[in-house]
């Protein structure tokens, strides 16, 4: 399995790169049965365009291999066929994806993989496509294969290591206690899910082919292969489904139990309003110097009108103590 990389070469390298390339396709051409990987990362507009040239690759394809904002596809047909896929890393620590993109492109006798962005190395898939001469017979198809299989099962880590994320910020909602940061980390870990959902969601169609193995254009030998990762985008789907279920509910849940605190507090502010009320008006009733108000000229209206006022705020306090507004 002849292969070459090609890692952003400058001018002067470009001639030698299209050498080096048209040797590699006549070697591959007349060696029957082999083909070619070609691996391109983060390249250049005019090495895509003499990739495109060579290989007879179709422009359309090209363009959104080279589009970081494309969504993700998977076509294939008569042993030809596209992928684009996106490619997801995890930081559990910031509860960030970090994203990038890998294309394949596959025909008889040649598969090109083009790589943007740090996630998604491919390193281990040329160790297994090397050391694994089973999976190698079955050509540029294994290419195909390996790297689906790679990306997608990074697709059910980020999606699992979210959804564990999402059960520690549900025990914050639960506790009764939730702060305006749960709130936060709610909606940032919605997020994230979203951006899973995005990368997953556009290949559950070729997924549910694969798992009922009724992809004609897959080879019978193969079958078993894309229907394990039909299986493992299926499953993907439904964590990013019930996650995204359970982050709205806590939502729902912070915002209902924010507003059950702030009515409590409304409730014991009233309270205490009330009872201050009682002292604040007979002081002002009494207050007011008129010359024939009860109690003035007897002994004890002072004490007398200090306890009407301590009996009744502690009624009242009782009362609402009793009702729950303190």
């Amino acid at each position: 399995m002849p292969q070459i990389d090609i890692i952003t070469p400058d001018d002067a390298a470009a001639h030698d790169a299209r050498v080096a390339i048209t040797d590699l396709i006549s070697q591959v051409k007349a060696d029957a049965g082999s083909f070619v990987w070609l691996g391109l990362v983060t390249p250049t507009p005019a090495e895509l365009s003499l990739v495109t040239e060579l290989f007879a690759l179709e422009p359309l394809d090209v363009e959104d291999a080279a589009n970081v904002a494309q969504r993700a596809k998977f076509e294939l047909s008569n042993g030809e066929g596209f992928a684009l896929l996106k490619t997801l890393s995890y930081d559990a620590i910031s509860r960030a994806v970090t994203t990038g993109q890998t294309s394949v492109f596959v025909g008889d006798w040649f598969a090109i993989t083009v790589r943007y962005g740090l996630s998604g190395d491919l390193t281990d898939v040329r160790e297994r496509m090397s050391h694994d001469e089973r999976l190698r017979t079955h050509g540029p198809l294994a290419v195909l294969y390996a790297v689906l299989d790679i990306t997608v099962d990074s697709y059910l880590e980020v999606s699992e290591d979210i959804h564990e994320d999402m059960r520690v910020i549900e025990q914050d909602v639960f506790s009764m206690q939730p702060t305006a940061q749960t709130t936060k980390n709610i909606y940032q870990l919605k997020r994230e899910n979203i951006v899973v959902s995005q990368a997953a969601s556009p290949l559950v169609n070729a997924a549910q082919k694969f798992s009922n193995e009724t992809y004609d254009s897959i080879p019978k030998k193969l079958e078993p292969f894309f229907a394990d990762i039909g299986d493992h985008i299926l499953r993907v789907n439904d964590v990013v489904e019930s996650t995204d279920n359970a982050l709205l509910t806590m939502l729902m849940a912070t915002t209902a139990l924010q507003d059950l605190k702030q009515n409590t507090d409304m409730r014991k502010i009233s309270a205490w309003v009330a009872i201050a009320a009682v002292p604040t008006l007979t002081a002002g009733i009494f207050g007011m110097n008129f010359e024939n108000m009860p109690e003035l000229q007897t002994d004890y209206g002072y004490p007398i009108v200090l306890a009407f006022m301590a009996i009744t705020c502690g009624l009242l306090f009782r009362g609402f103590k009793k009702s729950g507004w303190l």
